[in-house]
């Protein structure tokens, strides 16, 4: 069962950080500033979501492989810290920075170069999840190796 939580709330994340990323890029290229407002302000109310799912990500997938030393599920915790540093120092602070620029129509080169540093971010933690989504089927049968069985 545990598992079935890890990678329903591990999809849920990976979902939304490309609701949000795609989000941003669509309302960023063809929508107007009160869009981009829209679009930052639900990222905002987002998080209600995507923060519980990377904390139960984490915690479940800290149960799982707890006593697993197979490379795989090293190479998986060594991705979480990075995800979990992206999003608290860059990702987070950045999502209510820019929200609070876009609902005061600020939107000059600082509300730019941050959306720039939040979408850099963003791809890098989706990467990251993804990887450790592929990896995680792996380890379940659910995606065959490559010809490395060394895991």
């Amino acid at each position: 069962m545990i598992t079935k939580i890890h990678g329903f709330a591990g999809m849920i994340a990976l979902l939304c950080i490309l609701t949000f990323w795609t989000s941003t890029v669509v309302v960023e290229l063809f929508g107007s500033n009160a869009s981009i407002a829209f679009v930052k302000r639900s990222i905002i109310w987002g998080m209600a979501l995507l923060i519980p799912s990377i904390i139960t990500t984490a915690v479940t997938g800290n149960l799982i492989g707890k006593n697993n030393e197979a490379k795989l599920v090293a190479t998986k915790k060594k991705r979480m810290p990075i995800i979990a540093l992206n999003g608290l120092f860059i990702l987070l602070p950045s999502a209510f920075f820019l929200d609070h620029l876009a609902l005061r129509g600020e939107f000059t080169s600082i509300f730019f170069a941050v959306q720039i540093l939040e979408l850099v971010a963003g791809a890098t933690n989706f990467l990251l999840i993804s990887s450790s989504a592929r990896d995680g089927f792996r380890l379940s049968g659910k995606l065959a190796f490559s010809s490395n069985k060394n895991n």
